[in-house]
């Protein structure tokens, strides 16, 4: 079988000697690498003790995230009650991080999400058919890419309005082009594998190539590259409600409390940093995950 590479944007994925559509014993493989690789499996499970500690909040927190007193505000880390502090009107800081968390996944998971399923059907769709409509798409992809990323994020937030929902709006927007661009990549590859042409001669229907061998071999990379846009989605989220266009106060989100304090950097520097942390390990958590992904898809380091 010919030999086709993937080309992604920081993403190098090939797909040599595999069969038109991945085997069960291909995808146990994957796991089997992945399982033997510590530093993917480390950050799943602090992704996982992230998310647990996100939706159980009830579960492992005493507080409540909106409450709070004068008496308590900016109390250093290790206080009785409150062991990561207290916020700038005295709320619970560990609590806060904990709610918080649900905005901030919410706002990172959904878009790429959103994005993922309408950037990856016109990608594949322009990769394969080709033609005026293939070039109409990418066309019109092109112009999203005239704006950086946060820029256009920010400006349809502020046509829209702050809050949560027109967030996610924003950011589902801004990451479809580049979902596009890499599944109409992969796909175009895809297209000029043996198997293909083999199962196009045969009279087989476009819908039937697509579903059956095309998508068996370009799922992986988009999948790989949609992870990685997760954690760049949690950092652009976060910034918009750092400048007051993503989740608005008194709802706990992170790239929110980091603004609200930012005033007391000098009183509690160990306080005030703690959201911008979690956004930090969060992030580079699932980067970490999305190369550990990479490279377990990648047959030429497995061999």
């Amino acid at each position: 079988m010919s030999e086709a590479t993937y080309d992604l944007p920081n993403h190098r994925i090939a797909a040599a000697d595999q069969p038109a559509a991945p085997t069960p014993g291909y995808w146990k493989s994957v796991g089997q690498r992945l399982i033997r690789d510590p530093v993917t499996m480390f950050v799943t499970f602090v992704l996982l003790g992230i998310l647990f500690i996100t939706i159980g909040a009830p579960l492992v927190t005493n507080g409540d995230p909106f409450s709070g007193g004068i008496l308590t505000r900016l109390k250093p880390i290790g206080t009785p009650g409150h062991w990561l502090g207290t916020d700038e009107t005295g709320r619970d800081l560990w609590t806060r991080i904990c709610y918080g968390g649900r905005m901030s996944l919410l706002a990172a998971i959904v878009p790429v999400s959103v994005a993922l399923v309408i950037g990856g059907f016109l990608g594949v769709v322009a990769g394969f058919v080709g033609g005026k409509l293939g070039n109409l798409i990418m066309r019109v992809m092109d112009v999203f890419y005239a704006f950086p990323s946060i820029l256009l994020a920010i400006a349809i937030c502020g046509i829209l309005g702050n809050g949560l929902r027109n967030a996610i709006l924003a950011l589902s927007i801004v990451f479809i082009p580049p979902l596009v661009r890499v599944s109409e990549t992969v796909t175009a590859q895809a297209r000029q594998l043996d198997f293909v042409e083999a199962a196009r001669a045969s009279g087989t229907t476009t819908m039937q190539i697509i579903r059956h061998h095309v998508l068996a071999n370009v799922l992986g990379p988009i999948l790989v590259y949609a992870t990685s846009l997760i954690s760049v989605s949690i950092i652009i989220s976060a910034g918009l409600s750092f400048l007051g266009l993503g989740v608005t106060p008194p709802q706990p989100e992170w790239g929110l409390m980091l603004n609200s304090l930012r005033q007391a950097i000098y009183v509690q520097p160990y306080v005030a940093a703690l959201p911008g942390l979690m956004i930090f390990l969060t992030s580079m958590c699932f980067n970490l995950m999305s190369d550990g992904f990479r490279s377990a898809m990648d047959v030429r380091l497995n061999k």
